[in-house]
């Protein structure tokens, strides 16, 4: 099967061959840590680490760089509104960033490469575009002139003169060439605290922010590489400066392919500063609230249930959606730990281990269903990563197996080569959905799994509304169960008796 991307600067799907054979550099653009990073700060990450999963279960060697901005006019804000320096602001968020992202199953970042120290590096990209005449210097500042690249807006067909507007550059000096030419570097204003100002030829300053990715990307993957990524809202004016900056200074292609995924909405809109309840919102949208109320994996479900490219819908309603999703794959797994009486989430067996041991009918068909089912899975993911389509197959798998479990009846009867196939089975769909990242370990907080108080108590119940449902007592019966749901457990009534778990 043949991978195809979708690339921006071409606006089609393309046929992916990375620019060294069996060899992926990837680069995202990573946070700016003055603050707590929100749901939309992990949006990147955890697509671009499913994309990693994939590309190296295709055989491909992956280095993946994640920048961090330690380097920023919002640090030296948060520094004269805290009172603390612009280093420890940085740490502090860049480790709360990186704990979150581990919560979230983000653990393949090959390199975090900070601006702050990396000023060498980009004071020579600098110092090249100087040479080149595609950079002046006025005063203290040094800026890139747009109208000595040729192709300046190619990736997002605007033209140089919107570069401007809605940036961070602010409003258009009267020392600009041209009203769109960028800050290379930021001279050092006397107010500004000393550990931001770096010695350059130019003098005492900082970094502009599109210069350091430029920088950053080629020092640790080459003057070329494959997939640079990043937010829509990046295309314009970050990633298209990062363009013209590499280009203009090497002569060579930059990033061979342009990844671009889709932002978050709350409640299906896009918050923006100027709603009543901006703060509000983004406090409840700040990740470490988020991860203490919800479990990560639900979090990451969240965000690869739809196509990268796509918005990403963030509410109670969606999560709600997600939380019902996945945990009928855990429900799932369940019983294949009943009919099996092996560890789900360790199975090592895989369908075509078991496919031509001589199973029977039913069991022969099992396999052949999740063989099918693997082949579409990898036809999706190979189709510009869709998580999407990906997602759909592995319930389409899993309906398989709890039919195969309701026709076998091997949670309660013994039968080897059934047995064995729903291993082979539930082990490929482990594996496919360990691609994604989902299934990794055993979920915590599930009946089975609580304290031996709540084991005796819901033992106890169950036991009760037995006694009821075989006295015909059925009211009695379905109101301990809906009571029971209404304080968050749910009890499960199956082929060998009734189960409990956590709502």
């Amino acid at each position: 099967m043949t991978l195809r991307v979708y690339n921006t600067l071409s606006g089609e799907k393309e046929l992916f061959e990375p620019v060294v054979p069996g060899k992926v550099g990837m680069y995202l653009c990573g946070p700016t840590v003055y603050k707590p990073s929100h749901i939309g700060h992990a949006v990147g990450p955890v697509i671009f680490d499913t994309i990693k999963r994939y590309l190296s279960f295709k055989g491909y060697k992956v280095t993946w760089v994640v920048n961090v901005t330690d380097v920023d006019d919002k640090l030296i804000v948060a520094s004269r509104e805290t009172g603390r320096t612009v280093p420890e602001i940085a740490r502090d968020m860049e480790k709360k960033y990186v704990e979150a992202m581990a919560a979230l199953g983000v653990r393949s970042i090959d390199q975090m490469p900070r601006a702050s120290e990396h000023i060498r590096e980009i004071v020579s990209h600098i110092q090249q575009l100087i040479d080149r005449a595609a950079a002046y210097v006025v005063g203290g500042d040094v800026y890139f002139d747009v109208s000595k690249d040729a192709d300046y807006g190619k990736l997002s067909n605007r033209k140089s003169e919107e570069q401007f507007a809605g940036t961070r550059e602010g409003l258009v000096q009267a020392a600009k060439r041209n009203s769109g030419d960028f800050a290379l570097w930021k001279g050092a204003k006397p107010d500004e605290p000393p550990e931001v100002q770096y010695d350059s030829p130019w003098g005492k300053g900082r970094p502009g922010w599109h210069i350091e990715c430029s920088a950053m990307a080629m020092r640790y993957l080459g003057q070329t590489f494959d997939i640079h990524g990043g937010g829509l809202d990046l295309k314009f004016p970050h990633h298209e400066n990062e363009i013209a900056q590499a280009e203009t200074a090497t002569g060579k292609v930059f990033a061979k392919y342009w990844l671009h995924n889709g932002l978050t909405r709350f409640n299906t809109k896009k918050i923006s500063k100027s709603d009543p309840d901006f703060e509000k919102v983004m406090e409840s949208l700040q990740l470490s609230n988020l991860l203490a109320k919800h479990p990560p994996e639900l979090l990451r479900y969240l965000i690869i249930q739809s196509h990268y490219r796509s918005p990403i819908d963030f509410s109670d309603q969606a999560l709600s959606a997600c939380k019902s999703a996945l945990d009928s794959l855990y429900r799932l797994l369940e019983r294949v730990e009943r009919a099996t009486g092996a560890d789900p989430y360790s199975l090592k067996v895989l369908a075509e281990h078991v496919r031509d041991t001589g199973a029977n009918p039913p069991a022969a068909e099992l396999i052949e269903a999740v063989v099918r089912g693997q082949v579409r899975f990898l036809e999706a993911m190979d189709d510009d990563f869709n998580t999407a389509g990906a997602i759909g197959v592995l319930f389409e798998m899993a309906g398989h197996l709890n039919r195969y479990l309701d026709a076998t009846r091997l949670e309660t009867n013994s039968n080897e080569p059934s047995r064995l196939a729903l291993q082979g089975a539930a082990g490929t769909f482990l594996v496919l959905a360990r691609l994604l990242g989902l299934l990794l370990e055993r979920p915590s907080k599930r009946g089975g799994d609580g304290d031996a108080e709540s084991e005796k108590l819901m033992g106890l119940f169950i036991e009760i509304r037995k006694m009821a449902r075989d006295a015909r007592q059925f009211q009695i019966a379905d109101a301990i169960r809906n009571r029971l749901s209404e304080i968050g457990f749910v009890l499960e009534d199956g082929q060998d008796g009734t189960r409990w778990r956590r709502a």
